[in-house]
């Protein structure tokens, strides 16, 4: 299924969004699902607009929310520096295979989203929030599950699709949407690699031709990592730790083998599928990876 050509309709506030989402369709259905809602913060690349044109196949009407949610940010992180471009992201979103007339994106001020300010009840992680990037960054997924949650229910929508790039992330909505039952599909949607294979972020444009280059290194240790897969746990997380030194990246916050359901650790004797899931810094700027292995399996 496709979306012709135009103009998506721009929501700024709560009720904007709201007469946008009860229009009808001007397109005949023939999708799966009614609607669908893609979450991003902005400064939109490839990977973002994978998500949609894969939203495209499944619904009649995607939703795409643009909002940089501070309550996902901790102290010394990069709110205000993160990058902005409302104007760029919109012209991105047009065209073929993406957003048309009877489409949204749903752009909102901090107050609209949180209109008594910072909120009180939050969604707590619990666990999921507490290992991984919840360990290194606390408070993290329960901002991102506070937010999730909540635009979730502004849009009301049948199939909610995030990247596999935030591995841990989607593990995390997936478990809240089933422990809260929340009525909507979460489909995991895989990343997506530059031609260096550096794997697709907002972050990656604060990264000097130096780090960049560097960069690579991450993606070279998953690659490492999937070639030892037929030696077990072990042999799979050697090869990436190296590989990742060989490249100059150095400053690694962690390399793990985890389940894909819990984002456990998996036991050294594991067999059969998990995540490589890994994260640096290259300069200043934080990056994240994973790919999934079958452990015990050939090589």
């Amino acid at each position: 299924m496709t979306t012709a050509v135009g103009t998506p309709t721009l929501a700024r506030t709560r009720a904007e969004l709201d007469a946008a989402l009860r229009a009808p369709s001007t397109g005949a259905a023939q999708a799966r699902h009614a609607r669908a809602v893609v979450m991003t913060m902005g400064a939109l690349h490839a990977g973002h607009l994978s998500l949609v044109r894969h939203a495209r196949t499944l619904a009649d009407r995607v939703v795409v929310t643009i909002f940089v949610n501070p309550l996902q940010f901790g102290a010394g992180e990069d709110l205000s520096r993160y990058p902005r471009d409302l104007e760029g992201d919109l012209a991105l979103l047009t065209g073929p295979g993406l957003l048309g007339p009877d489409d949204v994106v749903f752009a909102p001020e901090p107050d609209v989203v949180y209109p008594g300010g910072d909120p009180v009840v939050r969604v707590s992680a619990g666990a999921l929030g507490e290992s991984f990037e919840g360990a290194i960054r606390p408070g993290h997924f329960d901002g991102v599950l506070t937010v999730v949650l909540k635009l979730l229910h502004l849009t009301r929508p049948d199939v909610a699709l995030f990247g596999r790039k935030d591995a841990q992330q989607l593990v995390a909505v997936r478990r809240m949407v089933r422990d809260l039952d929340v009525p909507v599909e979460v489909v995991g949607v895989p990343l997506v690699r530059d031609d260096d294979g550096v794997a697709l972020s907002s972050r990656n444009a604060y990264l000097s031709p130096d780090e960049r280059h560097r960069a690579r290194g991450l993606s070279q240790a998953l690659r490492a990592g999937e070639q030892a897969a037929g030696g077990g746990t072990g042999a799979v997380l050697t090869a990436a730790r190296e590989a990742l030194a060989a490249a100059g990246v150095t400053d690694v916050d962690y390399v793990a083998l985890v389940d894909p359901d819990d984002f456990a650790p998996v036991p050294d004797d594991h067999a059969g599928e998990a995540v490589l899931a890994l994260a640096a810094r290259v300069g200043t700027t934080r990056l994240i990876d994973n790919t999934s292995v079958t452990l015990g399996g050939e090589a």
